[in-house]
C-alpha cells in the first residue's frame, strides 16, 4: 500500500506546510509519494532534497531584495516573482537546492499546473532537476495576472491551483491509496466567488480559459473540500490543517510573520505526531 502527501498551495501559507513536512524529517517519517501545487510544491520539494527550512531561509534572506520580487520584476519581465531569480539563480547559485540528495530519495514527486489554453490541469512527475523541472517549478507557482504564462512542451501554463487546488483524487488514481493532506486553510473554510473576473480577461485576453477557471475555481475547491474530508471519514486520508486563518499574505515579506506561520505548521505536526505514525502504521 502507497501512502502519499498531498500538499495545498496558497503562497507563504505554505509556510505552514513546511512547518509540518520539517517536523516529519525530524522524526524520520518518510513517504512514498508527494503532489504539491504552487507553493505546495515549492516548498515541499525540500522534503524530497532533505532541506528542512530552506523555504523559510531564502523567503526571509531575498523577501527585499529586488530581484527576487516586486514590482520592478513585474514591470520589467511581466512576472512579480522574477523568473529567472527565483527559480533558477537562487537555487543554482544563491541558496543551492540539493539536486543530488533530490534525485537520490525514492519518494516520487508530483506537482501539478494549468493548462491555459484548454483550462485543465497538468501533472507532472519530476524525476531529474534539469532546466525545465524549473521551470515545472515555474509554472505551478505562477499567479495569473502578475505572472506571464510558461512555455513548456508547446504547452502555456500557470498555476496549478487554478483547476486543482487539493489533488488528493488525482494521487488516488495513480495508485496512493492512504494519504496525508496538508491544508493552508482551518477546518470550515469555504471559498468565496472572486469579484475580479474581469481583470483575468484583460490580462489573459488571449487565454479565455484563464477567466473561466477563475470565475468558479470556489466551486472546485469547495467540492474539492467535501470530497477529502469524506475520503477522511472512511479513513484512507488524515487531513492537516491550521487550528485558524494564517494571517499573512501570499507575497509576504514580513519575515516575523513568516517564521510565525512556519512555526504554527511545526507546532500543529508535533501535536499530531502520534497522529501521523498511527496512520502510516496502519
Amino acid at each position: 500500500m502507497k501512502h502519499g502527501l498531498v500538499l495545498e498551495g496558497g503562497g507563504m501559507r505554505s509556510l505552514f506546510s513546511e512547518g509540518v513536512i520539517d517536523v516529519m524529517q525530524e522524526h524520520g517519517i518518510s513517504m512514498d509519494g508527494m503532489v504539491g501545487v504552487s507553493a505546495g510544491a515549492l516548498f515541499g520539494c525540500n522534503f524530497k532534497s532533505h532541506q528542512p527550512g530552506r523555504g523559510l531561509r531564502y523567503n526571509t534572506r531575498f523577501k527585499d531584495d529586488p530581484r527576487y520580487m516586486g514590482m520592478k520584476s513585474f514591470l520589467t519581465t511581466g512576472n512579480y516573482v522574477n523568473a529567472q531569480f527565483a527559480y533558477h539563480t537562487m537555487p543554482l547559485e544563491l541558496d543551492l537546492f540539493d539536486i543530488a540528495a533530490f534525485e537520490a530519495d525514492p519518494m516520487e514527486f508530483h506537482l501539478v499546473a494549468t493548462d491555459i489554453s484548454t483550462g485543465k490541469p497538468v501533472y507532472r512527475r519530476i524525476e531529474h532537476v534539469d532546466d525545465q523541472a524549473l521551470e515545472w517549478f515555474r509554472a505551478t507557482g505562477s499567479m495569473p495576472v502578475v505572472s506571464r504564462p510558461v512555455r513548456i512542451d508547446g504547452m502555456s501554463l500557470l498555476d496549478g491551483g487554478m483547476t486543482d487546488c487539493i489533488p488528493l483524487q488525482y494521487f488516488q488514481s495513480v495508485g496512493f491509496e492512504r494519504n496525508i493532506v496538508v491544508l493552508t486553510r482551518p477546518k470550515g473554510y469555504q471559498k468565496q466567488p472572486t469579484n475580479i473576473v474581469p481583470l483575468f480577461r484583460l490580462f489573459h485576453p488571449q487565454h479565455p480559459k484563464v477567466a473561466a477557471c477563475m470565475a468558479r475555481r470556489h466551486e472546485m475547491y469547495n467540492a474539492q473540500l467535501q470530497y477529502i474530508e469524506a475520503e477522511a471519514q472512511k479513513g484512507n486520508t488524515l487531513l492537516i490543517y491550521p487550528d485558524q486563518p494564517l494571517e499573512i499574505g501570499r507575497t509576504e515579506r514580513d519575515a516575523d510573520k513568516m517564521r510565525a506561520i512556519y512555526e504554527a505548521g511545526k507546532q500543529k505536526a508535533l501535536a499530531m505526531l502520534q497522529d501521523i505514525q498511527a496512520f502510516l502504521a496502519d
